[in-house]
């Protein structure tokens, strides 16, 4: 069966939707699987083996295009997909399968799909809570229960062991006792643990005989310069920022050469547990509810319930106070509970 997925934006999201595809081939393992998404996210995609083709979306998220997507839908016509998965809950994100004229067209009904869709679903959020669970209910019968989380195959990136030792010779760096750090977050400052507690933190780990591996994009670049200010220059000797300048896929497999990381909520935290580094994740006003990271080896820091959308705390840097109130100490006792297994 040839099937072609729609899929989200955003590279967290990406992750978490390999737990269909995993689902998918073990049902059927003939199935090929081709995936639709944004250029920033196909990297993530070529580490996913499930996958036979990660296919450019030229679209910009939030953009209609409608003529475009008519294109897009046209040419993909030829390939003969017999369903599609639209993991998007927008209107516009089920046209392309639509256009492409594929025959089963799956998803969960969203803004007003009816007709674009014809495998509607209708989502029960107390009975999927996590959004794990809604992908992979896609891949279920209509009248199934949903999976517990127990029971989803979670996301599993294949790291290229070649790749990794020319990265770290590239980067210049010791691998020995490295602690990966992602500081950074989408969405503003309430995601993001204070750089101030970043930096106690990684005095701490640095006296223990650690290196510090910071990881995030350009714009992360200058919380991570923040960080490393906050160090003596002894200290800043063992610390590197990485942020900017990795390729996605060395991201990856730099933070699986890690022997634990920590991490906001963000792509980057999807990432190590992909990778099955040893995580700290540290949660603030964004709920673990919903996208918590996949990973048997992944401990969470929350002190407060709930979900608030908010972008910019009150505090100084608009840190949000319940990240604020994570104290380096907690998140240290957390990383040595991993490292002493």
């Amino acid at each position: 069966m040839k099937t072609l997925v729609i899929g989200p934006s955003w590279v967290g999201d990406m992750l978490m939707s390999q737990s269909l595809y995993r689902h998918l081939k073990e049902q059927n393992p003939e199935r090929e699987i081709d995936v639709l998404a944004p250029d920033w996210c196909r990297p993530v995609l070529a580490r996913m083996p499930e996958i036979s083709s990660a296919i450019a979306m030229p679209v910009g998220h939030g953009s209609l295009q409608w003529n475009t997507r008519k294109q897009i839908g046209k040419e993909l016509s030829s390939k003969n997909y017999e369903q599609a998965f639209v993991l998007p809950n927008s209107l516009k994100s089920a046209l392309i399968p639509w256009f492409a004229g594929i025959p089963l067209r799956t998803g969960w009904r969203g803004e007003m799909r009816y007709g674009l869709l014809n495998d509607l679903r209708v989502l029960d959020k107390q009975a999927y809570p996590l959004m794990v669970q809604r992908y992979v209910a896609l891949s279920q019968p209509k009248t199934s229960p949903a999976l517990e989380r127990e029971a989803i195959l979670p996301p599993q990136l294949t790291v290229d062991l070649q790749a990794q030792q020319e990265a770290i010779s590239a980067f210049n760096l010791q691998p020995e006792n490295a602690i990966a750090f992602c500081p950074g977050a989408e969405f503003g400052p309430a995601k993001r643990w204070p750089d101030y507690h970043y930096a106690e933190l990684a005095k701490k780990l640095i006296a223990d005989g650690h290196q510090v591996w910071m990881f995030g994009s350009q714009k992360d670049q200058p919380v991570c310069d923040q960080i490393i200010a906050q160090l003596s220059q002894t200290e800043q000797a063992y610390c590197n920022n990485l942020a900017g300048r990795t390729s996605l896929p060395q991201a990856i497999d730099l933070i699986a050469a890690c022997r634990a990381a920590v991490s906001n909520d963000s792509g980057l935290m999807h990432i190590a547990a992909a990778v099955n580094t040893p995580l700290v994740a540290l949660y603030g006003p964004t709920s673990p509810g919903f996208t918590p990271p996949l990973s048997e080896q992944a401990s969470i820091i929350r002190l407060i319930d709930g979900f608030i959308k908010i972008r910019k705390g009150d505090a100084d840097q608009g840190y949000h106070q319940s990240m604020i109130d994570i104290s380096p100490d907690m998140a240290y006792s957390a990383v040595q509970e991993w490292l002493a297994k």
